[in-house]
């Protein structure tokens, strides 16, 4: 019985060899362990990187989307007063185009040439004689260049440059 008690000592004392000298790793291997960890790491990081300039990008272009849409609706506007054969739709127009500006009496300014950054204006208008304008014309010849805005979003400002 002692034997076996004796044996089983022995070989539990055996195992705990084992196990020690298993928990010590070659060094090369423990270096090659960092190193995958060290790339995973590096790899994650770009990856957030380029996610963070992915939304970077995104936030920027639907910036630019919401600066765009004053101009665009005003173009449309434009387009839609001078392309209609009828006065009473013309007019309508007008009236929902004067919905984005701080008056009916928000200067309007063409510009006519510029020369080294030295702008030559037509003669100045509001926007309401600039749209009867188009109205009577039936013509869009202008292209909005600039508009400036009041705190509340409203248009305080047109300036328009001829078409070549």
């Amino acid at each position: 019985m002692w034997a076996l008690v004796a044996l089983l000592l022995v070989a539990g004392a055996g195992c705990k060899s084992k196990k020690s000298a298993m928990g010590v790793t070659d060094p090369a291997a423990e270096k090659a362990r960092m190193e995958q960890e060290a790339a995973l790491r590096k790899q994650q990081e770009a990856e957030e990187q380029r996610k963070r300039e992915m939304e970077e990008q995104a936030r920027k272009e639907e910036e630019r989307r919401k600066a765009e849409a004053p101009y665009r609706k005003l173009e449309n506007y434009f387009a839609a007063i001078s392309g209609t054969s009828s006065v009473a739709a013309a007019n309508g127009s007008i009236n929902e185009a004067l919905t984005l500006f701080a008056s009916k009496d928000t200067p309007v300014l063409i510009v006519i040439s510029e020369a080294n950054g030295q702008k030559d204006y037509d003669r100045p208008t509001t926007i309401g004689e600039y749209l009867n304008y188009l109205k009577d014309q039936k013509k869009n010849i202008n292209k909005i260049s600039h508009l400036e805005f009041d705190a509340s979003g409203k248009i305080t400002e047109v300036e328009l440059v001829k078409n070549q």
